[in-house]
């Protein structure tokens, strides 16, 4: 049948599988906007504030289902406000669609109103990017956008599409929801060599990232580990992949890790890394990292292998189907001694950890929150301490709860991406956020009072840009330039003022009041949490340094 470009794209777009899109509507995308209003009986439309909120949202739709998450917006600043969401989702591996509209082809290259080169603007922050000159390429390039995104690394794809190619006509039929590229094999012989080192080591080390989530491999870790007898430590990406309540799991390792996490690893003789990239806030002094083991390093990603760290063993491949193989190859193993040795550094670390200050501190505010939520209640985070603090201290038991900016560090991804969890679980949702962060898209407040979403945003409020200041603490003789704000918003009058409910807590009894409260609430809920501005996040690997530079307290 022959139907209008818009048409095929919405068409397209539902025959992906996409029930939800987010967006904001413009000029260059009427015509996409009308055809998704004569279809909203089988696609939802979400309206965001702002379109970088648009883009968190499907970013954190995305990480909740594992599903690929779209966003529309509109030519020039429609489009360029994307590109913080797109570089946040391209840095942590998330899968997204993004299309965007442009002015007619006959007037590109004029500086027509609102003409962006979109597609050139976007080519370092996104994983493949198209523009599509004619209509009969249209739906053909949207699968193919879709192919991509989900396919061995995921990542986001752009596809910008000019005015009259949404206004032409072009035969479109249906097919099925495009499969992926076949996921890559690792080599036997790699396989065969990766069940050989973990035999003879004696101390070994599993370092789990979110490529373990992407390929559905929680399940394997868990095996492996139990059958091998290793700890696990987990990139921040990694957090949901293997759940707290395991003891085998030592929690987050790198710069504001757990001790024992990051100790472990250093000591270990064999450290068997899936799915993670040795970013430098994970490894510190690459040339310091683990220099007293073997790295086995599996990942779907080729150009990741000795890209940061030089390993032993690097193995191209599937974590899930390698790890699968690697479990049938090897024997199972007990290493008292080994845990014996974890034991003393979890005895030291307890022993030596700082406490926290101030009359309600984020450990108690985190720990507050997570007692009243299930299991698989979706976490978001913006960036900064109390990022640190939710990873610290929250207990993950279920994979993809977790939605947070690991690569990028985006201040400001929390609220969208909280919204875009929230919509796509229909779970009661909780974002972690400081005043800093949520300053940058609080508007996002208005989505998620007018989708009437039950969101609880808890601020951590130390008046300061907190980690920022902490630093300036710790290497700037404490020169606080900038980071100390001195506004005066009232967040729980704004959340009230957007139409969302909000409270203002100083002690641990109103904060168990307000989340009592909060928990009867079917909408969003604000609580405004006054913490001290001197807390630190603890421990910490100095900018370049080694875990034997960490500072505990």
């Amino acid at each position: 049948m022959k139907i209008t470009g818009s048409d095929i794209l919405v068409e397209t777009l539902i025959e992906q599988g996409a029930d939800v899109v987010f967006g904001y509507p413009g000029g260059q995308v009427l015509n996409i906007y009308d055809s998704l209003y004569l279809k909203s009986d089988r696609i939802k439309h979400v309206i965001t504030a702002h379109e970088q909120g648009a883009a968190h949202a499907a970013d954190g739709y995305a990480r909740a289902t594992g599903k690929v998450g779209v966003v529309i917006a509109t030519s020039g600043p429609g489009a360029t406000n994307l590109v913080t969401g797109l570089a946040t989702a391209m840095l942590d591996s998330v899968p997204m669609v993004a299309i965007t509209g442009n002015v007619p082809c006959s007037l590109l290259g004029r500086d027509s109103f609102q003409e962006v080169d979109i597609v050139g603007i976007t080519i370092p922050v996104t994983k493949h990017n198209f523009m599509v000159t004619k209509t009969e390429e249209l739906a053909d390039t949207i699968r193919e956008a879709f192919k991509i995104a989900k396919s061995g690394r995921p990542g986001p794809v752009l596809v910008d599409i000019p005015k009259n190619v949404q206004i032409s006509t072009a035969e479109y039929e249906p097919v099925p929801p495009i499969e992926p590229f076949a996921m890559p094999k690792a080599d036997e012989a790699l396989i065969e060599k990766a069940a050989e080192l973990i035999a003879e080591s004696k101390k070994p080390y599993i370092y789990c990232g979110g490529g373990v989530i992407s390929s559905g491999a929680e399940a394997e870790l868990c095996a492996l580990s139990e059958k091998i007898d290793a700890p696990v430590g987990c990139s921040i990406m990694g957090l949901t992949a293997m759940p707290d309540s395991n003891p085998r799991k030592l929690g987050m390792t790198g710069m504001h890790g757990h001790f024992v996490a990051s100790k472990a690893k250093n000591i270990a003789d064999l450290v068997i890394t899936l799915g993670a990239r040795f970013s430098d806030r994970a490894t510190g002094n690459v040339a310091k990292f683990c220099k007293g083991a073997k790295i086995i390093h599996i990942d779907v990603d080729a150009a990741e292998l000795d890209k940061n760290v030089v390993v032993d063993l690097g193995i191209r491949g599937d974590v899930k189907d390698a790890l699968a193989r690697i479990i049938a190859k090897v024997s199972e193993k007990k290493n008292p001694a080994w845990w014996e040795e974890i034991e003393s550094i979890k005895k030291f670390e307890r022993e030596n950890a700082a406490a926290q200050i101030g009359t309600l501190t984020p450990y108690d505010v985190i720990s507050t929150i997570n007692s009243y939520l299930p299991a698989d209640t979706p976490v978001a985070t913006d960036v900064g301490q109390h990022q640190m603090w939710t990873a610290q201290k929250y207990h993950f038991e279920k994979p993809r709860t977790f939605m947070t900016s690991g690569g990028l560090g985006t201040m400001g991804y929390g609220m969208g991406a909280a919204i875009g969890a929230c919509i796509a679980t229909g779970k009661r949702t909780v974002l972690f956020t400081g005043d800093g962060s949520f300053g940058m898209n609080l508007n996002e407040m208005t989505t998620a009072v007018s989708q009437k979403l039950p969101l609880i945003v808890v601020v951590l409020n130390n008046g300061v840009l907190g980690m920022v200041r902490q630093w300036q603490a710790a290497f700037y003789n404490h020169h606080f330039s900038e980071t100390t704000l001195e506004r005066k918003t009232d967040f729980p009058a704004l959340a009230r003022a957007f139409g969302a409910s909000g409270f203002s807590v100083s002690t641990l009894d109103e904060l168990n009041m307000a989340m009592k409260m909060a928990m009867k609430n079917a909408g969003p809920v604000l609580i405004d949490c006054a913490i001290d501005m001197d807390e630190r996040v603890l421990p910490m690997i100095p900018p370049g340094g080694a875990i034997e530079n960490m500072i505990l307290s």
